[in-house]
């Protein structure tokens, strides 16, 4: 090996070497430092508000998604994809109207309103539409069950869940999250020098994820529709059924649809972030439960009832599902096997071979990477050569790179 692998050494380094997935994490334990901002080309990214203090930003690169990626699940069982685990199968909602307003079979929002319901929680730190700008998103407390449903759904652009941590954690309270992988990995490994994570937070919960878009793609539906952003009232993008369609609604009563199928069919069109791309667990391997879409082939054929699929992956997550399974928030279906996981995830499955070329690739071009452990990457390691120039060729082109956005004063510099 002629390079050697190197990890971020501040808050610049990740955002400038695209690995930054605009969490929010930064803005929550530094805010005298910095803020989220979206950028010119719609992504959340921190600002420096403040002269930057590498030796002070540590504490937020100890637990940042783009410095570091580490696996906490603790199932009895384990899969090589697929991590360690105590479950797996199919769940649903218990509430009909859950189930049809929430994404897929509204399992997330159903746990959510069990852990209200039944005092365990006293809230729930996710993220949800800005009620002001419908397709942006933005971290909210929900206290009640009907501020989770009302909330529910998939957000498909930035999101900076984390951005609410400290407020959370202010309040004194159990709360849960709901939140993307990335997040879930942050937040384990902030608990490790913030003790109150460990009383507080009674679960985390998250979607696996197909990665997250930049706001473009939401743009270019607009632009389609031929509306302006600030027209819209309403901004939903799956629900309603399942999957349901993606709509857009205006002030003035006009109404836009498109499949499910329709909005995502151009896959060169779906403007994921960098660090998506080289993403080492899209799976939740962080989390208590984690939720996923069960389509054969990986793809919905039309509408149905809505089912997801459920990984518990800790006793806690194991525990508040069957707890909400006794009181009828949620509804178990069929088992499944890691293999029909594979079915169902067939891109996950891809991701997980390819990452450690696409790692090596950025290192080899110079680039910093996260450090990583327990994900299994090396044992995966499809030892891809055209993953790895690709990433390399990349890197070299510049294409991971982006500017640290500047601040009020249009300053980047600190």
């Amino acid at each position: 090996m002629d390079y050697q692998i190197g990890h971020p050494q501040s808050v610049r380094e990740v955002v400038e070497n695209g690995l930054c997935i605009g969490c929010g994490l930064c803005e929550a334990l530094a805010p005298d430092r910095w803020s989220m901002m979206m950028t010119v080309q719609g992504r959340l990214r921190p600002v420096p508000t403040a002269l930057e203090q590498d030796q002070k930003d540590q504490s937020i690169l100890a637990a940042c998604p783009g410095a570091v990626a580490i696996a906490t699940a603790t199932g009895d069982k384990e899969d090589p994809i697929w991590g360690r685990y105590f479950h797996m199968g199919e769940a649903w909602a218990g509430d009909e109207d859950i189930r049809f307003r929430a994404a897929t079979g509204g399992v997330l929002t159903g746990l959510a309103v069990h852990l209200l319901r039944s005092k365990k929680a006293e809230f729930i730190l996710h993220c949800a539409a800005n009620d002001e700008n419908p397709m942006r998103t933005k971290w909210e407390i929900s206290e009640t069950p009907e501020q989770v449903l009302q909330r529910a759904g998939s957000r498909y652009g930035p999101s900076n869940t984390l951005a609410g941590l400290e407020y959370a954690l202010e309040r004194g309270q159990p709360f849960a999250i709901i939140a993307k992988p990335c997040d879930a990995g942050a937040v384990r490994q902030r608990a490790k020098s913030d003790p109150r994570l460990d009383v507080l937070l009674v679960a985390v919960l998250v979607m696996v994820c197909g990665g997250a878009s930049e706001l473009g793609k939401s743009e270019d539906l607009l632009e389609e529709f031929g509306i302006e952003e600030a027209d819209l009232s309403l901004f939903r993008y799956r629900g309603y059924g399942n999957p349901g369609p993606t709509r857009v609604e205006t002030h003035d009563g006009r109404a836009f649809e498109k499949t499910y199928q329709e909005f995502w069919a151009d896959e060169s069109g779906w403007k994921i972030q960098s660090r998506c791309k080289i993403c080492p667990d899209a799976i939740g391997e962080a989390a208590d439960v984690a939720a996923l879409d069960v389509w054969p082939g990986g793809a919905p054929v039309g509408e149905d009832a809505g089912f997801n699929g459920v990984i518990t992956r800790s006793r806690t997550g194991q525990d508040l599902v069957q707890a909400a399974v006794e009181t009828g928030d949620l509804v178990l279906g069929q088992d499944h096997a890691p293999r029909q996981l594979d079915d169902f995830q067939p891109h996950q499955v891809a991701k997980k071979h390819a990452v450690a070329a696409r790692l090596r690739g950025l290192s080899k071009a110079g680039q910093p990477v996260y450090h990583h452990d327990g994900l299994r990457l090396s044992e995966l390691d499809a030892k891809d050569e055209t993953d790895e120039h690709g990433a390399f060729e990349r890197a070299k082109a510049r294409r991971f790179k982006e500017e640290m956005p500047k601040n009020a004063q249009g300053d980047s510099d600190g």
